[in-house]
């Protein structure tokens, strides 16, 4: 067993080195500069199409596709996936995961650019697209088209199996659900019965769960880290510091027997930013294909909002973690406490006034998780339909729902490689893709600000 798990760790270590890190940055610096810094310039524009309504084409509306893009980018990564990269790296993994998502928001803007443009209907009459259509359908011309697009795809179905989909989220679930009391065995069935109960209706149940849960478990745990923040105001400063110094110094603030090299910060910084709201992953771009709009720059612009709620969740995560640890020494016991245990404990100090902060925390991963399960759910099931047809679609979901049954016996760190290994896969042939159509990308937003222009 510690052979592969030595093994998992080694080949995580070489595909999230620098060539796929650069690949990322470079393609995400390329359309930040092109396109302008939309993450900035744009984003009350963004806010405003989210409820928009244009009467377009498409399976569910703008808002629906967005928080079920959400459910599946709001989870455990921004939540689990920040202690055990702090654990991991300390508080200088933040400063790295910040400036990966600028230029990162960018390539969300893209992907749902792309969605759109060249989403199809399927037999069921229902909206496919994503990556592997865009490839598909853009890049057909090219040789390697349909190879990058079945990669990404079957790249899109071992995420949702083993990496982001299932096991990472469920395990974080049945941590969670100790808190009250459940045994693994206990859990496992409950998360398993909860998740079939919506996966097995379809993208129509999947969107209804998830525009009713999203917002107001999102709302809600950035306002409990609002308050955490607020009630420990005067080691803010403090907690800047350390961010900045750990950036730059790791050796400053873990000490110089550590032997945490800026390079590795720099390194899981990145990846968990990745991780977390998924931008070069081309997941959200499935969802954003169903959209009831027929403007690709608007559902970028919307694809972009949700990216930059996601990097939020991440930073009120960091910021309470670091803020606890740095006034109540838990980095001293970081070693001892994991994934959802360490978030929890940060809460529970946080809230010093009551107990309640250990639950708030708990009560809010099962949201983030199940919600993140059930969208990858989708993602999994679209990218299995392009690759073998309808007919493997109920197999595949009996597949994805044994993985979620299984993920509460799993070791925490070695779940999140897993996962690590399976998103850096899916990158690249989305990476390639959004490069090979940068052009239309390019060209479909100069067209749609002429004509908002010409309108104003």
């Amino acid at each position: 067993m510690q052979t592969i798990e030595n093994l998992i760790i080694f080949v995580n270590k070489i595909l999230w080195g620098w060539p796929l890190i650069g690949f990322i940055l470079l393609t995400g610096f390329y359309f930040s500069v092109k396109l302008g810094v939309l993450g900035f310039s744009k984003i009350k524009l963004a806010m405003k199409y989210i409820s928009e309504k244009d009467g377009g084409d498409g399976d569910v509306s703008v808002f629906a596709s967005l928080c079920t893009a959400l459910s599946a980018t709001v989870g455990t990564g921004n939540i689990v996936g920040i202690a055990v990269a702090i654990t991991c790296g300390g508080p200088g993994i933040i400063f790295w995961l910040w400036i990966s998502s600028i230029v990162s928001f960018a390539i969300k803007y893209s992907e749902g650019v792309l969605a759109i443009k060249y989403r199809i209907y399927g037999k069921d009459g229902s909206m496919c697209g994503g990556p592997m259509y865009y490839i598909a359908i853009g890049l057909h011309s090219k040789p390697y088209s349909k190879f990058l697009a079945n990669t990404f795809a079957i790249c899109g179905i071992l995420v949702a199996l083993i990496g982001i989909g299932t096991l990472a989220q469920s395990n974080s679930i049945a941590v969670a659900l100790e808190s009250f009391g459940a045994s693994i065995i206990i859990a496992a069935i409950f998360i398993l019965t909860s998740v079939a109960a919506v996966v097995l209706g379809g993208l129509q149940r999947i969107a209804a769960v998830s525009e009713k849960i999203v917002p107001i478990m999102t709302l809600f745990y950035i306002g409990t880290s609002i308050i955490v923040l607020a009630m420990n105001f005067m080691s803010i400063p403090d907690v800047f510091v350390a961010i900045f110094n750990g950036a730059f110094s790791p050796e400053a603030i873990l000490g110089s027997g550590c032997g945490i090299t800026v390079s590795k910060i720099v390194s899981i910084g990145v990846s968990r930013g990745i991780f977390s709201h998924e931008s070069g992953l081309g997941s959200a771009a499935i969802a954003s294909a169903t959209a009831q709009t027929n403007s690709p720059v608007k559902q970028g612009l919307v694809s972009m909002a949700g990216a930059i709620l996601s990097v939020l969740v991440c930073t009120m995560t960091g910021l309470v973690l670091i803020l606890t640890c740095h006034d109540t020494g838990l980095f001293t016991d970081s070693c001892q406490l994991e994934g959802a245990h360490l978030t929890s404990q940060s809460f529970y100090s946080g809230l010093n006034f009551a107990a309640c902060g250990k639950y708030i925390v708990d009560l809010g991963i099962i949201l983030f998780a199940f919600t993140t399960i059930i969208g990858w759910s989708y993602y999994g099931e679209k990218c299995t339909q392009f690759v073998f047809g309808d007919k493997y679609i109920i197999p595949y979901k009996l597949l994805f729902l044994f993985f979620v049954a299984l993920g509460p016996f799993y070791k925490i760190n070695i779940v999140f490689t897993l996962a690590d290994i399976a998103t850096g896969l899916m990158a690249i042939p989305n990476l390639i893709g959004l490069f090979g159509l940068r052009k239309i990308v390019i060209s479909e937003t100069k067209a749609f600000w002429s004509n908002l222009k010409l309108k104003d």
